[in-house]
């Protein structure tokens, strides 16, 4: 028995709360890591998990494999990245996670040219505007758009400036009027991102200072892509992201709106576990978007 593989998966086990789960993270079968955790628990006398049908739960003997195996792992990780960190090269596997909006726009152009630097590296991005649990998911690194990161045991690095703003498609402006001031947005059709942390008022900062501007939006849109069409097609004003923005704004289908008025700026959060801080490919891969997501885009 590999022990060293046996830890991995265990750990693995437990994170996932699963064994099919975590079968799938390692290409494995979830009886082959049936088989290595009853093997593990005969070489150390004791049962780690227990199992029914339905639920899955640590012993206390497992608590404490589980704890050490990950400090060691740690350890090994650390000493794998240094030496080849040493040797210039990063490999292994990447499991990414990002918003789907922002794996569109602004990923899916930039991740080719990453991965052709780094031949031996594999990537996992999964894509997904609510905010998952990392360490629960078996990711490396999460992109969070954001307009801060609260306190937590993960690791935010402040990536790149996300620009927000309001726009409506000309047809929209030529037939409702173009609004002069934040008060006017109250009389026209208004479009919402359905999972942004401020549902209900947009919050302008112009020349008179903040104006809070509440909404009363007929539509709640939970993707910012379906968003985008829908202004595009002239059903109302909505709040977009540069990376979003950007393209449509430059073929003239959609136009600024209130453009001396700004809504509250958001950024681009690569987050962590700690122990991935010194993680060879997770640098490299943060490295890229730093210089990626700041050029002109």
């Amino acid at each position: 028995m590999d022990k060293l593989s046996v830890m991995k998966a265990f750990c693995r086990i437990v994170e996932r709360g699963s064994f099919s789960r975590a079968a799938e993270d390692l290409g494995v079968s979830a009886a082959l890591l049936s088989r290595d955790v009853k093997l593990l628990e005969q070489s150390l006398g004791c049962t780690l998990l227990t199992r029914t049908t339905r639920t899955m739960s640590l012993t206390g003997n497992g608590q404490l494999y589980y704890d050490e195996a990950r400090r060691l792992l740690a350890q090994v990780a650390e000493m794998e990245d240094r030496v080849r960190e040493g040797a210039g090269t990063v490999a292994g596997r990447l499991r990414v996670n990002a918003p789907h909006s922002f794996g569109v726009t602004a990923l899916a152009p930039i991740l080719p040219g990453f991965l052709a630097r780094n031949p031996d590296l594999n990537l996992t991005l999964s894509l997904d505007d609510r905010v998952v649990d990392m360490i629960e998911g078996g990711f490396d690194l999460s992109i969070r758009v954001r307009p801060d990161m609260p306190d937590s045991s993960l690791i935010a690095r402040p990536i790149a400036p996300v620009r927000q703003a309001l726009f409506a498609a000309p047809a929209y402006l030529d037939a409702h009027g173009i609004p002069q001031a934040p008060q006017d947005l109250t009389d026209h059709q208004t479009l919402e991102f359905l999972l942004s942390s401020a549902t209900g008022q947009w919050e302008m900062t112009g020349p008179e200072g903040v104006i809070p501007v509440p909404l009363h939006s007929r539509h709640m849109i939970g993707s910012s892509l379906v968003l985008r069409d829908m202004m595009i097609a002239g059903m109302g004003i909505g709040a977009l992201p540069d990376f979003i923005s950007n393209a449509p704004e430059a073929k003239g289908d959609l136009i600024r709106v209130l453009p001396d008025h700004d809504l509250p700026p958001r950024h681009v959060y690569a987050v962590t576990a700690s122990r991935l801080a010194a993680d060879a490919k997770t640098a490299a891969f943060l490295d890229f978007l730093q210089t990626a997501l700041r050029s002109p885009r």
